[in-house]
């Protein structure tokens, strides 16, 4: 089964997925972002999804086949994880580059209009875009974050960001990636196995070491010092939006959750049971809200 899974550490991809990459700029340069996809590339539907801080774009993976029969599923890795090149400077890993970044994604993808799916970090950058007047996102799903950011919850984040050892094998990785991201839920063996594989690059044929530049870590840690609030952002949002809340979160709260309903989009609220920050999408009770919303007409 590992030996199975270790496949996609060396090149040999699911079928169905493409990849591709894009040249973006930031102040000292230029460097790459990478994305794969899935379905028609010539369907003007499409969906971006965009992960946390320390995920990449394979995350999406399930949920990308799922959907790739009615939009064409992009997922990014945004600069610094993933495939995508790393910053020359660590103060560059903030979300004005990201979306930056993102802008120029929707440009190379040739559309006018796209459906925006973000995962914590990946739903800031949405909430940011989507608060924008002429913005391109039309819906919008924000997967366990949304504008209140609690203390507790970045610093229980940053307590690992950019810490990750190099791990000598790959059952060393798994249990490191099982161990940070248990507030996931009860992910299945075959669903951790992906996510720690698509975690991980190889190190001189030997070692292996996570998929993102520890210096995201720098950035960071300068907001650690109270909660985060962005009601501004969330209120100027007018698509309509659909929020996923882990039942026990502890960066999108329950009081927070419930008024965003109330105010700005309006927002749809789902509330996924058994899980903490944040749902991974890759079971079907999870994908079914997101596709209904999606596909409202």
């Amino acid at each position: 089964m590992v030996l199975e899974g270790l496949r996609s550490l060396f090149g040999m991809d699911p079928p169905g997925m493409r990849r591709a990459s894009v040249r973006c700029a930031n102040p000292l340069g230029l460097h790459r972002m990478a994305w794969t996809e899935w379905g028609d590339c010539d369907n003007p539907d499409v969906l971006v999804c965009v992960h946390g801080l320390t995920r990449n774009g394979r995350d999406f993976d399930d949920l990308a086949r799922g959907l790739a029969h009615e939009f064409r599923v992009v997922c990014p890795d945004v600069v610094g994880r993933g495939r995508s090149d790393w910053l020359p400077s660590p103060a560059f890993y903030a979300l004005p580059q990201y979306v930056s970044d993102m802008v120029v994604l929707l440009a190379r993808l040739g559309v006018e209009h796209v459906h925006w799916l973000g995962t914590s970090m990946g739903g800031l950058m949405g909430m940011l875009l989507a608060s924008q007047p002429d913005s391109p996102i039309t819906r919008l799903v924000l997967n366990d974050v949304g504008p209140v950011l609690t203390i507790d919850a970045l610093k229980r984040i940053g307590s690992y960001v950019g810490r990750a050892p190099r791990f000598p094998d790959y059952a060393s990785a798994e249990a490191y990636i099982r161990e940070v991201s248990a507030p996931f839920g009860p992910l299945s063996d075959a669903q951790w196995q992906h996510l720690t594989e698509t975690s991980l690059r190889s190190v001189d044929g030997e070692a292996y070491e996570m998929i993102y530049d520890p210096a995201i870590a720098a950035a960071f840690g300068e907001a650690l010092a109270a909660n985060i609030e962005l009601w501004q952002v969330y209120d100027a949002i007018s698509c309509p939006t659909l929020v996923l809340r882990g039942a026990e979160s502890d960066l999108l709260l329950r009081e927070t959750f419930t008024q965003m309903a109330q105010c700005g989009p309006h927002a749809k609220l789902v509330e996924i049971p058994g899980v903490g920050h944040a749902p991974m999408l890759m079971d079907e009770q999870q994908i079914a809200p997101v596709s209904a919303f999606l596909l409202e007409r």
